[in-house]
């Protein structure tokens, strides 16, 4: 059986769309401490994260608690992949192509996804073996290619986490040759570890 991908997505964002604000807060809380709780959270280096729009869990609460020695970035689009640049709240950002805000800063200058430590993934959807589906672009999956060849046999930074609420989670997906599988997907409510993820 081929999965529609498309149909999936529709009937997933909905999902996330329908939750109610309170919900949404609270999930954005729980999500915060359990990244934070991670085994492989890195002491050091650089942590991207995103920014939250159609419904998307919020990353705020995780960005004001991470510890001093980590650094926040948002992605800028650069060519057929995502750079990174630091970001704090206040500093400027601009409207990309798809009306996503990113740092104002020249894309070339930005991190590659190479030089992170661990990078938060938004999502559409997942299932229990840390399969994830995004929104069907790829940026993702493009700019974090590398760790195919760098993790075989063994588990290798920058470490990805999926970040969804838990009404976005399906019996299964079924993998395309070109997905990068997360170490983690977090919701509010679980924390699950890919199969051969650090420890």
């Amino acid at each position: 059986m081929t999965q529609d991908r498309a149909t999936l997505r529709r009937e997933l964002r909905q999902r996330r769309r329908e939750l109610p604000a309170a919900t949404r807060i609270a999930a954005a809380e729980a999500l915060a401490q359990r990244i934070l709780a991670l085994p492989f959270l890195p002491r050091a280096g650089y942590v991207a994260g995103y920014w939250a729009l159609d419904g998307e869990i919020g990353l705020h609460v995780l960005q004001l608690r991470l510890p001093p020695a980590l650094v926040w970035c948002l992605p800028v689009l650069h060519g057929d992949v995502l750079r990174f640049a630091p970001w704090r709240a206040g500093n400027p950002l601009v409207s990309n192509r798809y009306g996503i805000p990113e740092p104002d800063v020249e894309p070339s200058s930005g991190l590659e996804a190479q030089d992170l430590a661990l990078a938060v993934m938004p999502l559409v959807g997942f299932d229990a073996r840390c399969q994830r589906l995004g929104m069907g672009g790829g940026w993702y999956d493009r700019s974090f290619a590398f760790l195919k060849e760098r993790r075989r046999g063994r588990a290798a930074p920058p470490w990805l986490v999926g970040a969804g609420f838990a009404v976005q989670r399906v019996p299964m997906l079924e993998p395309a040759e070109w997905d990068i599988v997360p170490d983690a997907i977090c919701t509010e409510e679980s924390t699950l570890l890919r199969e051969n993820a650090p420890a």
